[in-house]
């Protein structure tokens, strides 16, 4: 292309895929670190280490799989991300120096896919978290196969994000921003509350049985 051309009139260019200016980026290592949190701690990462203590894992087991696996997976985020922070340029700009400027819509819509797919899982699995929560609020018995009460609660966790997502990534950012320190919490709590708060209960119930039995 030639430098002195307005690189505004190339095919190539589009405003929603044009470099973010550094004083216009408003994302900070805080919320990227608290958009790390909310992929790491939700509710499928419960549901993966529940399945892995059925199959005859301890808990600490299961804590220290899910725990080393998301610092895994983490590795290949930061390189794959750093660009886009660092220049402040999208997935399908940056793909096409790999892909070319042809073959970044293939591996754009193949990510896409997957996000989707994904989207549809993390989406019914927070609309059966409303379920569950009307029902104990209510006092209602959930019903293990699918109902109509699902797919209604699906439906509204699918409108909390399309809303979320139609108000931009600045409504994203203030959504980590305040979720990442409560999930952190209470997964905290949780896991002290069930696992090493009877624990403790035990050795010390263990301690004073042994007393009682010497004296």
């Amino acid at each position: 292309m030639d430098p002195g051309k307005d690189i505004k009139s190339s095919p190539l260019y589009s405003e929603d895929l044009a470099p973010i200016p550094p004083e216009k980026r408003t994302w900070n290592k805080w919320n990227l670190a608290a958009l790390w949190v909310g992929m790491a701690v939700c509710i499928p990462t419960y549901l993966l280490a529940s399945y892995m203590m059925r199959a005859g894992l301890s808990w600490h087991a299961a804590l220290a799989i899910i725990g080393l696996a998301n610092l895994v997976i983490t590795i290949p985020m930061v390189l794959n991300g750093h660009a886009g922070v660092k220049y402040g340029i999208p997935f399908p700009v940056q793909g096409r120096a790999a892909f070319g400027t042809q073959g970044i819509h293939i591996a754009s819509l193949l990510r896409a896919i997957v996000a989707c797919g994904w989207f549809g899982v993390q989406t019914w699995i927070g609309g059966l978290a409303i379920y569950s929560i009307w029902n104990a609020a209510t006092g209602h018995e959930g019903e293990v196969a699918l109902s109509i009460g699902k797919f209604i609660c699906f439906g509204v966790f699918w409108l909390i994000n399309i809303w979320f997502i139609w108000k931009g990534t600045e409504s994203i950012r203030w959504l980590e921003d305040w979720s990442a320190p409560i999930s952190s919490s209470s997964a905290l709590c949780s896991l002290f509350g069930v696992r090493i708060a009877p624990m403790v209960s035990r050795t010390h119930w263990n301690k004073a049985s042994s007393c009682s039995t010497v004296q």
